[in-house]
Order: C-alpha cells, then sequence, then structure tokens
C-alpha cells in the first residue's frame, strides 16, 4: 500500500493524545488520508523503508531538540554520562539528516517539517553547541515548508494543497523561503545584519512572535512566517476526542498513559522558556464537557485501575486562564485576568464524582504565584500523588527578575502548604548559570535550598529563540540594553552547580 503522508519522527510513536505525531495522523485519517509512520530511523534505508508517500513526508525530531535530547548542558553527550540511563538513538540534528536521506532518494516529493527542533530554528538562531549563529532550518535542510508550532490546520491545508495540485504559499502557521518581501510584513533585522551586531540580534529576538507576519532576509532570498491560526476550544476537543487506542509500547511512559490534556499554551513569559514560540502566549482551554467524556472513557478501559495519572498542561493551574483581548505579553499583569481558578476548580470537582474513577492525580507543576489557597488546599485534599511540583528557579531578586520569575510571595506559599499537613510535600525546580548568575549568587541559592527536600536542579542550557538565550550569546539584556554577567566557561558551570549540590548532599542527590 502506498501512503499518503509518510510521517518521520525521532522519537518513539504512541497511539495517545500525549504524542504529537498520533494526534496529526489520527486527524488526517480522519478526513480520508492513509498515513504511515517511521519512528527513529538511524540509517538511510530506515527512513526510506515505506517507500514514497503520494503527497508529502511529514519530518520532525520529536517533542525535543535533538541536540538537547542528545547532550547536556555541558555539552556531554548524554548516552557517555555515568549517571544517566539514556538509551535514545537520535542523530544530532535530526530533522536536517532525515531531509538529505529523504532528498537524495526522492528529489521531487515535497518535504514539510516541523516539531519543536524546526519552529525554534525557524530564523537565524544560535547554537549553544556550536557556539555560533546558524541559518534557517530551511535552507540546511532544503525542506519545502516549515509548519511551527502544533501544526493540525497546517498538516491539513498542505495536504489538501498538494492533493489538488496547489503551492504551498500564504498557509497561515509555516514558514517559507521567498524570492521577494510581500507587503505588509514587519521585516526582522537580516542574517548579515544579526551576524555583524549583537545589539541586531538583541532587535530581532524582541520582534519574534506567532501573531504577526515576519521575514527575514537572508542572502537574495527571505524566510518568510505567515502568522500562526486561531486555534479555539472546539479545535482543540476535536483533536483529544480522536479514536486513539492509548496503547504505550514502552514500560518508562506508562506512567503517562490515564494522563490528559486540558489546555495549551502559556502566558507565564518564562525567560528561559519558548513555549509561547511553540503552544503560543495564549491558553487555549478544552471545554469542560469534552474533558470529562474523556475522564469517563478511561473507565471503560478494561486495565484501568480508577486513577488518572495527569490532568493538566504546560502549568496545570493555568486551565480556564483563556483571553482573547490582545496579543500584548503581559497577561500576569493585566487586571481582566481570571486567576480565580473557579472554572478549574468546578471541573476537579465534577471529575471525582465521574463513576469508577478513585483519585485525580495533578503532576503537571503549578505556578504557584497564580494559584490561590482555596486551590492549593483542594490539591493537597484531593489530587496529589506524590508531590506537588513548583518551579522558583532561583532565589536572587535580580536573576529572578531577568527570568521573568520574580513575582509571587514564595514564603508565603511554602509556609501556607506547609501548614494544611496533608501528607505530601513540595517538588522544587532551580537553575544554576542562567544569565546574571556569578557565583555569588549561586551560593545565594545554595544556602536558601539548604533546608530543602526534593531539589531539582539544573543548568542553564540556551535553546534556540528564548530571551535567555539571546543574553547568554549577547551578553547584553535585550528589554533594557545593558550588560548583564554570563558564566560561560564549563569551569564556572561546573562551580555554580557543586555550590548548591554540596548543601544538598545527602538530600535526594539521585534527583540532579
Amino acid at each position: 500500500m502506498q501512503h499518503d503522508i509518510i510521517f518521520i519522527s525521532g522519537e518513539i510513536y504512541f497511539d495517545h493524545p500525549l504524542c504529537g505525531t498520533a494526534i496529526l495522523k489520527r486527524l488526517l485519517e480522519k478526513y480520508g488520508y492513509k498515513v504511515g509512520v517511521i519512528e527513529k530511523p538511524v540509517t538511510e534505508q530506515e527512513a526510506t523503508k515505506l517507500g514514497q508517500p503520494k503527497l508529502f513526508f511529514a519530518v520532525s525530531s520529536g517533542a525535543i531538540d535533538s541536540m538537547v535530547r542528545n547532550y547536556t548542558p555541558l555539552k556531554k553527550r548524554r548516552g557517555e554520562d555515568e549517571h544517566s540511563d539514556y538509551d535514545e538513538n537520535v542523530p544530532d540534528r535530526a530533522v536536517t539528516v532525515y531531509c538529505n536521506w529523504l532528498r537524495k532518494n526522492y528529489k521531487n516529493t515535497p518535504l514539510i517539517i516541523g516539531g519543536t527542533e524546526a519552529t525554534l530554528r525557524r530564523f537565524v538562531h544560535y547554537d549553544y553547541w556550536e557556539n555560533r549563529l546558524r541559518k534557517s532550518i530551511l535552507l540546511d535542510s532544503r525542506a519545502d515548508l516549515l509548519v511551527y508550532g502544533p501544526g493540525e490546520k497546517q498538516i491539513l491545508e498542505i495536504a489538501s494543497r498538494i492533493k489538488s495540485g496547489k503551492n504551498l504559499d500564504k498557509i497561515i502557521g509555516t514558514c517559507i523561503i521567498s524570492r521577494e518581501l510581500p507587503d505588509k510584513f514587519t521585516e526582522l533585522p537580516s542574517e548579515e545584519e544579526v551576524l555583524a551586531s549583537k545589539e541586531k540580534f538583541c532587535e530581532m529576538q524582541l520582534k519574534l512572535n506567532n501573531h504577526q507576519n515576519l521575514a527575514q532576509k537572508t542572502g537574495k532570498r527571505y524566510v518568510i512566517q505567515y502568522k500562526s491560526p486561531e486555534y479555539t476550544s472546539a479545535d482543540l476537543d476535536e483533536y483529544y476526542e480522536l479514536p486513539f487506542s492509548r496503547a504505550i509500547p514502552l514500560k518508562r511512559l506508562r506512567g503517562f498513559e490515564f494522563s490528559i490534556v486540558t489546555h495549551r499554551g502559556c502566558i507565564g513569559n518564562c525567560s528561559f522558556c519558548a513555549l509561547q514560540l511553540v503552544q503560543g502566549e495564549k491558553i487555549i482551554s478544552r471545554s469542560e464537557k469534552s474533558i470529562l467524556k474523556e475522564i469517563e472513557s478511561l473507565t471503560k478501559l478494561s486495565h484501568f485501575k480508577g486513577n488518572v495519572d495527569d490532568l493538566g498542561g504546560p502549568s496545570a493551574n493555568m486551565y480556564g486562564m483563556d483571553c482573547r483581548i490582545c496579543n500584548k505579553n503581559l497577561c500576569l499583569d493585566c487586571p481582566k485576568l481570571d486567576c480565580s481558578h473557579s472554572k478549574l476548580l468546578d471541573l476537579l470537582r465534577k471529575a471525582r464524582k465521574i463513576k469508577g474513577i478513585k483519585k485525580i492525580n495533578i503532576r503537571s507543576g503549578i505556578r504557584y504565584d497564580l494559584a490561590p489557597k482555596e486551590y492549593v488546599k483542594e490539591l493537597a485534599e484531593h489530587h496529589l500523588y506524590d508531590t506537588l511540583r513548583i518551579a522558583p528557579e532561583h532565589v536572587n531578586k535580580e536573576v529572578l527578575k531577568l527570568m521573568n520569575k520574580d513575582k509571587g510571595d514564595f514564603k508565603e506559599f511554602v509556609d501556607f502548604f506547609n501548614s494544611l499537613k496533608c501528607g505530601k510535600s513540595l517538588s522544587y525546580y532551580y537553575i544554576t548559570a542562567h544569565p546574571g548568575s556569578s557565583m555569588k549568587e549561586a551560593k545565594e541559592l545554595a544556602e536558601a535550598v539548604k533546608g530543602l527536600r526534593n531539589v531539582n536542579l539544573q543548568v542553564f542550557t540556551p535553546t534556540p529563540m528564548t530571551l535567555s538565550t539571546c543574553m547568554y550569546y549577547t551578553g547584553i539584556n535585550p528589554l533594557i540594553g545593558k550588560k548583564v554577567y554570563v558564566p560561560y566557561t564549563y569551569r564556572e558551570k561546573k562551580e555554580q552547580k557543586k555550590a548548591v549540590m554540596e548543601k544538598l548532599e545527602g538530600k535526594d542527590k539521585e534527583m540532579m
């Protein structure tokens, strides 16, 4: 059988709504397309084993950039790290490698790239692993089109156009190479300009977004971004109600088997996170009816024991904070933002009453600076599996400001949670060696975490397109145009980590 579309993915495929390829595959099948999937090919022969598709190849490294997947923050291969159980086999720069294999064998078959790796490398970007700026991945991969973000609306439009012989120009939520600059596009500083000037790179960073038509000149051509499509609650209901088998092939992934996604997007705008340039900077929540329907469907599975593994999204407590007033990235400061958690509390209370449900666990992290006491109490009494995950990230005020994590009263939150005496504990996520953090700030963090348990410490990794990565590459805070201290050497990064780790000796060290 010849497939209409063949997905090449750098991660395990499983027919579950937590797998992005599975959502796209099920959606295409709903509209009559025959879809094949090749997971984690390691040779050219494996990547071409299903032959030539009628319409196109859809290529992705998966939910994680292949360089982040393969290397530690100190650029050591994860497979060679004695403290890691990493057993992946994904090529470096997987999207480009896969595309080159396919282009060699199928010169005239369209190549469509997507996923996190393509999304965050769609324009000129800083590559931490080579310590230099790289061109758009569209040029390196020789792909015909780049889909950024989740991609459901784009993939259907692409399939329809190729099937009917139409061109791929002007599809919202995609990027393409053009010889000309279209009218009414916001032009980013060119490749030549950002290579020559770190100030121009900062200017580019501040213009990056999903809700505008953007263009960047590279040589004699332009990388063109058509603004992202608008997704609605009804769209998400359709996607997550597709007939997934929910079968999980790997034992290590089965802790997510009965997890349910409630919403997409994030309004946190953390400087080190690129989620706003992937899922968007607005919350899109599924309808309560759709979520409850999915929970009820779990109770009909023979191997379901009554426990929902997780109910949430990028930040579990942002469900219901949908807003379409503007495109300004100031949602957390907006007086019109509904932070009451009333919709989420209603959902949780109704979900608990479903016949066959023993417990709804919340394992996704929450924004403690948004969480009202009523919601925290509800979690503590009914919805914690082991710990409540929060991410204070640091303790130094200036570092927190650079991270855009300087809101909320951390001590007040911890004191209130502890006062509930629920028999559960908090898990903490911290970052060291972030721009602005010298050994002084690292030691300050070390003293602050000395008495804590369940601490997860990460060394900052500069990933493409984030504000923090811009600070790392340029040594400038682009928001105010002032210099910022950056720990560049491996030695200092190790020393900052060591300073914190020594204070955690014997306290859940295995979580590091």
